[in-house]
């Protein structure tokens, strides 16, 4: 095991028995009479996530006091549209690999990992509404919609050298942050908190779920494929603009921007070991590593108020997880 698993492990220690609980609604929750709607759903939900987002709503759900059966209902929820996400994104993306096993397209095909993802999409909306809280579905919706509207924003990106540094957080705040914003934001609002401690969470989330982002950026051009479940440069490959290549080309010399360019734009990874060079010799991913350090620390400073425990202890855990994790 990792050093990184055994923090994600020690993270978890404090709501082991409410990720059963999670579990267990998942795992109830995914069944179908389709039996194809079964196979991907749960080829999918049990392929090795990191069950972040659950974690984040059972934790802000702990500062509180008691975690409730209506936590662990949100948490499979914002799980599902987690899932359902990746589901529709490894389409979009023609991907074939994800945490190192065959996407559920490459198994199944385009046509049933779509359907499948609507399928998980619209039992989340089902789930949700049995909370029997409109605050919930207000929040959980406008999440889903924003999220929808950043899978949009990062495929107008596709292949584009010329876009901003502010375009790409963009994309990171709506396709990514916004659901870990929606998971801590969801444990205060079924916990009664008050409107300052929501919006302290949610900041929480958001600042988290970017720097989360950032890290995977900077693991596509150098992590351990055996650990990352990726190929070194799979965005890349697909002609994506991440803040290490953005960087690397405003600071590189004419012809590594030039290889740069030409590598998002075309896509492909016939220039990858130039490419990586020039992000070496730029230090883009120590500048990146940098940025996403700065995340970390707005999400502790959004939290520092609430009383020490357990459960503080271990959010502020995950906010340094999500910085120096190696997958």
């Amino acid at each position: 095991m990792t050093s990184s698993a055994k923090q994600l492990n020690i993270i978890q220690l404090c709501i082991a028995d409410d990720i059963q609980a999670v579990n267990a609604v998942i795992e109830k929750s995914l069944y179908s009479h389709v039996s194809l709607v079964n196979q991907v759903a749960e080829y999918i939900i049990n392929s090795g996530g990191k069950r972040l987002r659950p974690m984040l709503v059972l934790l802000s759900a702990g500062l509180f006091g008691k975690i409730k059966p209506e936590h662990h209902q949100l948490a499979a929820v914002v799980e599902f549209i987690h899932t359902a996400t990746l589901l529709h994104d490894d389409v979009v993306d023609e991907s074939a690999k994800r945490r190192g096993q065959n996407t559920a397209n490459a198994l199944f095909g385009n046509a049933a990992s779509v359907l499948v993802g609507d399928f998980v999409y619209s039992r989340a909306f089902q789930m949700m509404v049995t909370v029997k809280n409109m605050r919930v579905m207000e929040v959980l919706s406008n999440a889903t919609n924003i999220i929808a509207e950043g899978e949009v924003l990062q495929l107008l990106n596709v292949r584009n050298a010329d876009i901003t540094d502010e375009a790409y957080l963009q994309v990171i705040h709506y396709k990514t942050a916004k659901l870990f914003e929606a998971a801590t934001r969801l444990g205060a609002i079924i916990s009664n908190a008050t409107p300052a401690d929501e919006e302290a969470l949610s900041k929480y989330g958001m600042h988290i779920g970017t720097a989360f982002q950032l890290i995977d950026d900077v693991l596509d051009l150098s992590g351990d494929a055996l650990e990352t479940g990726k190929n070194l440069g799979d965005d890349l490959s697909e002609g994506k603009p991440t803040l290490p290549l953005l960087y690397a080309m405003r600071h590189g010399t004419a012809a590594e921007t030039e290889i740069i360019k030409r590598a998002i734009n075309q896509g492909g990874l016939d220039d990858l070991a130039m490419v990586l060079s020039a992000v070496d010799r730029t230090g883009a991913l120590q500048y990146v590593r940098q940025v996403a350090t700065k995340e970390a620390e707005l999400a502790y400073a959004a939290i520092a108020h609430f009383a020490d425990s357990s459960f503080k202890q271990a959010l502020i855990a995950l906010a340094d997880f999500a910085v120096k994790r190696s997958f």
